[in-house]
């Protein structure tokens, strides 16, 4: 069967398409309209439509509207409840459902040819629960797992605990709505000055910097109920530190109780989802624990409950936000119809382009550039003598982590690199910056998390005698979050790295999103050359081509 998978009613809208059991592609679609997050989650952007995504995901799929077989929107709005049952007193709720029960007429018209009878609505959660067990390699080798999914907000739920076999779902658990942990996180995230739905990163990265002293108190407002549940509705934040106005810089030396409550609600989150998570495993005794959820994106919190939790393993979908609800809508509508099953392997499922279709990309821009015999040696070189490499190969990731296909480099071993890289990206300067180290190598450096970890979804701890060594990618904790490198899903990586130990003895390389700020990563190698054209970076890898910038310039000065 071909089937369509579409997330477009809050943020991160996405297209995926699952033909015959096996995801063919999957992708934002802000990679190609080049509007971070799509769109902002206002009821009244509910009718736009990821339409260049799907675009995509069809031509990945060498299909048409009218070859699909099922199309899964992951929302249902049959499922919203009366704003006035939910005591939010939200009108904008009947404005995002109406949109919602027109999606098969609109897809129709996007896509002509489309029968609208194909569109099946998905539930929200239960779209983010297939998106993560339906996928998860873990769960496909136990022949089932428990899964977990925690955001902001559904049609009238924040969370669902349940367990998958077979492809069914049993719904042992959700949290009703208004209580939401997601909701909670976005209500700080604007007092700290920041973006919500769209900054909530940058929390967990200044939580660092602070100490939970205000947790005991916010425990009141911030715990779970023992039943699968929890109590999560936002206080008055000004109770424990002012507000920071928007775009307002947090200054470490100033504004102490930001990072303070930053630290205490990190805290009492992460404590909730462990005795979640504690009681899930009570009731189902699997050995896997499959999440999702933008809350499933806190990989400070996925950590501690891979480490308290009685799960053994733990798998994150790597496009846990709403992106992946496209994704999961696609995999159950696939997996309700008795399609057998193909578990997601690499997030690498976006656009790609041959060798020889990058160097067209090249001569027409008139860009000068080399074809190394040995790229590694090469890119290895510029890294060692403390050169920042853009790095652009194969399928672009799903997701919101750069992942060795669409990356900035550096060498770890630098301390002012982290502030380097930061300026180049136009961020703050607390966040920090992660490493992508070899797999046969990390247990040699990192503790305190699972090993592998291929999506940067978890943190470990760097060994006091390494701190010191790669203090680049060492956060302000003594943690990073690591991605483990091996040759199966990104060999040309596992060679830089490998080439890169012999020149330095490091065998991590910092890894960062190819982007600046406030712009979605880089999609196509036309993003890449206008990336390259205006950051000060030193050399360009597109698949197997490199434009070292000095030729570049010279050219261009000609």
């Amino acid at each position: 069967m071909r089937i369509l998978g579409v997330n477009a009613v809050f943020h991160d809208p996405a297209a995926a398409l699952v033909v015959d059991g096996e995801v063919v592609f999957a992708a934002e679609e802000e990679r190609f309209s080049r509007r971070k997050h799509g769109k902002r989650p206002v009821p009244y952007s509910t009718w736009e439509l990821p339409e260049l995504a799907i675009r995509h995901a069809l031509a990945a799929g060498g299909l048409r509207p009218e070859d699909l077989d099922l199309v899964g929107y992951s929302y249902d709005p049959s499922l919203v409840l009366p704003a006035s049952e939910l005591d939010l007193g939200d009108p904008d709720d009947a404005i995002r459902t109406r949109y919602a029960e027109r999606a098969p007429e609109a897809l129709a018209t996007a896509l002509p040819g489309l029968d609208p009878a194909k569109v099946r609505f998905v539930p929200h959660h239960v779209a983010h629960a297939a998106s993560a067990a339906l996928a998860s390699p873990e769960a496909a080798r136990e022949g089932g797992c428990s899964v977990l999914t925690v955001d902001g907000r559904g049609e009238r739920v924040s969370a669902l605990a349940g367990r998958y076999r077979g492809g069914s779902l049993e719904v042992l658990a959700s949290q009703q709505l208004p209580h939401s942990l997601g909701l909670l996180y976005e209500s700080l995230t604007a007092h700290l000055g920041f973006l919500h739905s769209s900054d909530e990163y940058k929390v967990m990265a200044l939580a660092s910097y602070g100490k939970p002293r205000f947790a005991d108190e916010l425990a009141e407002f911030v715990h779970a109920t023992g039943d699968g549940g929890f109590v999560a509705q936002a206080p008055d934040w000004s109770r424990w530190a002012p507000r920071l106005l928007d775009g307002e810089q947090w200054d470490p030396r100033r504004d102490t109780d930001q990072a303070d409550l930053a630290a205490s609600v990190q805290e009492v989150l992460e404590r909730t989802l462990v005795d979640v998570a504690t009681w899930l495993h009570a009731r189902t005794g699997d050995r896997v624990l499959a999440m999702a959820g933008g809350t499933a994106l806190n990989c400070v919190a996925n950590s501690r409950i891979w480490r308290e939790s009685p799960f053994e393993e733990v798998f994150v979908q790597p496009a846990a936000g709403d992106s992946g609800t496209a994704l999961g809508a696609a995999l159950q509508l696939a997996a309700d119809a008795g399609e057998a099953l193909v578990p997601m392997h690499d997030a690498a499922l976006g656009r790609g382009w041959d060798d020889e279709e990058l160097a067209g990309w090249l001569r027409t821009a008139r860009v000068p550039f080399t074809t190394p015999a040995d790229l590694a040696a090469e890119v290895a070189d510029v890294l060692a003598a403390d050169g920042v490499v853009a790095w652009f190969d194969g399928r672009a990731e799903f997701g919101p982590r750069a992942l060795g296909h669409r990356s900035l480099m550096a060498h770890p071993g630098r301390k002012e690199n982290l502030e380097r890289l930061n300026d180049v990206k136009g961020r703050e300067q607390f966040r920090p910056v992660a490493p992508m180290v070899l797999a046969e190598r990390a247990r040699d450096i990192f503790s305190g998390g699972p090993f592998p970890s291929p999506y940067m979804l978890f943190v470990h701890d760097v060994a006091p005698g390494w701190r010191e060594r790669i203090p680049a990618v060492t956060h302000v904790d003594g943690t990073a979050r690591i991605q483990t490198i091996d040759d199966e899903r990104t060999p040309k990586v596992a060679a830089l790295l490998r080439a890169f130990e012999q020149r330095t003895g490091l065998p991590v390389v910092v890894n960062t999103s190819l982007n600046t700020a406030g712009r979605p990563m880089v999609d196509d190698p036309r993003d890449a050359l206008e990336l390259f054209g205006s950051a000060p970076v030193d050399v360009l890898v597109l698949g197997p081509h490199l434009v070292r910038r000095a030729a570049f310039f010279a050219q261009a000065g000609a």
